[in-house]
């Protein structure tokens, strides 16, 4: 007796088919599952046995060999559950054996046959929309996998419930949506007191996802500036949105079925390892740098980071993909991110202050700061001081503008940028423009390109630097309406470069 089933292995955030061969053949009893099956794959026999035999079903005193195929293809996670279920009672003829041709099924099993929610509902389903197959799942997983009406979802709390189904005694309702994730509270510009500069320089980040650095003494904002930043980025769109919740789908990170509606802020404490940023792990799992795809990277104290975690971030951060390769696993996830990061000038902070540097100073900044090597300081488009504000200053400033405002302006800009970047669908910002497609959307006058050849002179920049300068200088136009670059907006993008610290 034999059967068929099919589910998925999913490598990255993509969903491969996989065929569920279930065999009941003479021979000394056993129950064997082959085709590189990792641990819990393997443990998924005894879980699917205690869950028929609650069910008052019992395996036969026969040999049991369930086989996914393709055989070479690591098998990984619990949701293979489901469908080694689904194969045996297709094989013991408890349920049609045609009628799972059409289904793509995955789900974990308790001991009593209910079923658990697993990640990477999301991508399943769009396979099996792809495949023209329905998705059988658990009850919690299918919210979020009928995000995707392209494709008929079926949610279930218990294997009895879908013996039901198959038999046509209790249909299972197609699953509905969950509820979009509610809006998380953020900071607003208008608790900045001063910064004037700051504030600029955040703004052109978010509207050209322009990578920033800021670096100054300790209690001056820079926290607070990058904690504001969700508030002035234009809300997902729906391609955005698809991308970076099948990433949290495969981490088991979307709560409820609700898929994600505004940009992922992720921050990251100094202590974090190198897998938990870029990602890893036995199962080659996605990290933080994936989990904040269309979003936002923070790294405060960015010189406590291990160098070794930091340079990590070079590739992916020109790339916006990360390859995470195991003995294993091999996988490639998304990380298109702005990443915004803050420095204190030295270890204690004061290294610019007269009335409190320590006495090992200039030495103790060069030190501090020298941890962070020039290719990691090249990717920052914009690396500039946070001062600090006199009270005086802090006592008469004018209320700032709100981040609703900011905001405004910020979508104004990546429309521009959209409607110039159409013929390139891959390029969604200026941050995204290289080679050919940067000369297109930001020629440069012969005034605009004697300015930047005598600044990359001076400053030594590398190409790339003298790249982003003009990507930056891009940006700043569109936030001015200006349709082509002048030197104000060269000048200004060239003030962004912190030359105190290693320029490249």
């Amino acid at each position: 007796m034999g059967a068929l089933a099919y589910t998925v292995a999913f490598e990255g955030v993509e969903a491969r088919p996989v065929e569920v061969q279930c065999a009941v053949s003479p021979g000394v009893p056993g129950f064997a599952i082959v085709g590189l099956p990792d641990k819990a794959v393997s443990e998924a026999r005894e879980r699917v046995r205690a869950a028929l035999t609650s069910m008052a079903i019992a395996l036969p005193s026969k040999r049991i060999t369930v086989n996914l195929s393709p055989a070479d293809l690591p098998k990984e996670g619990s949701h293979f559950d489901l469908p080694i279920a689904l194969g045996l009672l297709a094989a013991l003829g408890v349920i049609p054996a045609d009628e799972l041709a059409q289904t793509i099924a995955l789900g974990e099993l308790t001991l009593e046959g209910g079923l658990v929610a697993v990640a990477g509902a999301l991508p399943a389903a769009l396979a099996a929309a792809s495949e023209a197959r329905s998705l059988l799942c658990p009850l919690a997983s299918g919210r979020e996998a009928a995000w995707v009406d392209s494709c008929r979802v079926l949610g279930a709390a218990h294997l009895a419930d879908i013996i039901r189904h198959f038999s046509g005694t209790a249909p299972i309702p197609p699953a509905r949506p969950g509820t979009p994730a509610a809006p998380r509270p953020f900071r607003d510009m208008a608790d900045v007191i001063g910064q004037e500069r700051a504030r600029r320089a955040l703004e052109i980040a978010a509207a050209g996802r322009h990578h920033l650095l800021f670096v100054g003494p300790p209690g001056n904002g820079k926290t607070t500036l990058a904690s504001c930043l969700p508030g002035i980025l234009p809300p997902l769109t729906p391609r955005e949105a698809l991308e970076t919740s099948l990433v949290h789908s495969v981490a088991g990170q979307l709560k409820e079925g609700a898929l994600l509606s505004e940009r992922p802020f992720v921050e990251e404490h100094h202590t974090v390892s190198k897998v938990a940023l870029v990602g890893g792990g036995p199962r080659a799992r996605p990290g933080s740098v994936s989990l904040a795809h269309n979003g936002v990277l923070f790294l405060d104290e960015l010189p406590e980071f291990q160098s070794n975690v930091l340079e990590a971030l070079r590739q992916p951060l020109e790339r916006g993909t990360i390859p995470v390769s195991r003995a294993g696993a091999h996988a490639t996830y998304p990380c298109r991110i702005l990443l915004i990061a803050a420095a204190n000038p030295c270890r204690c902070g004061h290294a610019a202050d007269p009335a409190r540097a320590c006495s090992r100073a200039p030495v103790c900044s060069e030190t501090y700061l020298g941890r962070l090597s020039g290719p990691l300081l090249d990717r920052f488009d914009m690396r500039i001081e946070v001062p600090p504000v006199p009270f005086d200053d802090m006592q008469r400033a004018a209320p700032s503008e709100s981040s609703a405002r900011v905001a405004a302006r910020v979508a104004a800009a990546r429309s521009l940028q959209q409607a110039r970047l159409a013929p390139w669908p891959d390029l969604r910002t200026n941050a995204d423009a290289t080679g050919r497609v940067l000369g297109e959307i930001a020629p440069l006058d012969a005034e605009g390109a004697a300015l930047l050849t005598r600044a990359a002179d001076r400053f030594g920049l590398t190409l790339r630097g003298y790249h982003r300068i003009q990507r930056l200088a891009r940006t700043i136009a569109d936030l001015d309406g200006a349709p082509e670059i002048r030197r104000a907006h060269l000048s200004e993008a060239l003030s962004y470069r912190l030359v105190s610290l290693k320029d490249s």
